[in-house]
């Protein structure tokens, strides 16, 4: 099976085939008989030739650390899921923390030649950023990285976060609340660990409010 019978059966030439698969601009009655005859026809088009005719893959890739943290898997999938809704497939490359795995990653995805990369890592290299952002391939970043040009970042509202979650513990009675951060190098686990510190100071100061006003004689009121 190949273009030239879609063609036929559409009764069109095979660049208005390729036009059409490839979203160019195509009469919208002629696009409709194309896809019908791509239907009929069972036809899966050659991902390679529409890269060439288009210039560009329609794939994106996607740079974790470690896909078994479980931090990961449901970030995973989001962007999988927006990226199938686009039309476009993703190249994964889990690094497990490891820089020689991480630049396989990146040629990898340089020889694929994808249309972008989101980076969910902060051991990134800025040689590997600036091979991609020199080829014009544009990159974002959970949480990390100079926002420059083809460079951008997603923040992450930890103190948000934190915050509804501590107050969620604390409303199912507990007062005793640890907090694991991270590796302290980390300038987001420092970040995180200063909003947990803030959101126990607010909570501790709420219930001692709530206890001076309500329970002014109660004994035994301590902790949190």
């Amino acid at each position: 099976m190949d273009i030239r019978q879609v063609a036929k059966r559409a009764g069109v030439s095979t660049a208005t085939v390729s036009r059409t698969i490839n979203n160019l601009p195509v009469r919208p009655g002629t696009a409709r008989r194309v896809r019908q005859a791509i239907e009929e026809l069972k036809y899966f088009p050659n991902t390679h030739a529409r890269s060439l005719v288009s210039g560009r893959s329609r794939i994106v890739g996607l740079i974790v650390s470690d896909i078994t943290n479980p931090f990961f898997p449901e970030l995973v999938k989001g962007f999988e899921d927006a990226a199938t809704q686009k039309g476009y497939e993703v190249l994964l490359s889990n690094t497990e923390y490891d820089s020689s795995r991480m630049a396989t990653g990146v040629r990898r995805m340089l020889e694929r030649k994808v249309d972008a990369v989101a980076i969910m890592t902060s051991e990134m290299d800025r040689s590997f950023t600036q091979e991609l952002a020199g080829r014009d391939i544009p990159m974002v970043f959970l949480d990390v990285g100079t926002v420059e040009k083809h460079i951008s970042n997603i923040k992450v509202d930890y103190a948000s976060g934190i915050l509804q979650a501590v107050e969620h513990l604390i409303g199912l009675g507990h007062r005793r609340v640890a907090f694991i951060g991270g590796p302290p190098d980390l300038k987001s686990a420092r970040i995180r660990q200063s909003a947990f510190l803030k959101a126990m100071t607010r909570i501790r100061s709420l219930l001692i409010f709530k206890r001076d006003k309500f329970l002014p004689s109660a004994p035994g009121c301590d902790g949190l």
